[in-house]
């Protein structure tokens, strides 16, 4: 559900603050913890440090980032892939026509 638009976005004082008085140029990268805050065009420019949970992730705000909140661009979650029998038999298929496609080449190229 959205917010009221009475009530107009969330964006935290802290952050306003942190970045008031300051070109993006000169103040390097800001650190950030709240995820939830929307991305206001008054920060357009900066760098932030969007913490994920574990590390902080270095964003630059864009102009196409306005009304979106600073958590989309920081995944939490890192996915690995999907695994089981299924993608097993894959991977190697996939090797096996790598070294093929790679033994083709080279006896095409002796060939000559």
């Amino acid at each position: 559900m959205t917010r009221s638009i009475k009530k107009g976005p969330y964006i935290n004082p802290k952050i306003l603050k942190k970045i008031s008085g300051k070109k993006p140029e000169e103040a390097g990268v800001i650190k950030v913890w709240d995820r939830a805050s929307q991305i206001s065009p008054d920060m357009i420019g900066f760098t932030f440090g969007i913490h994920n949970g574990k590390k902080h992730i270095e964003i630059k705000i864009v102009e196409d980032m306005v009304g979106y909140r600073l958590g989309e661009f920081s995944p939490t979650k890192t996915f690995m892939r999907h695994g089981g029998k299924i993608q097993k038999g894959l991977d190697v298929k996939k090797k096996e026509s790598e070294i093929a496609v790679a033994k083709a080449a080279k006896n095409a190229t002796t060939k000559k």
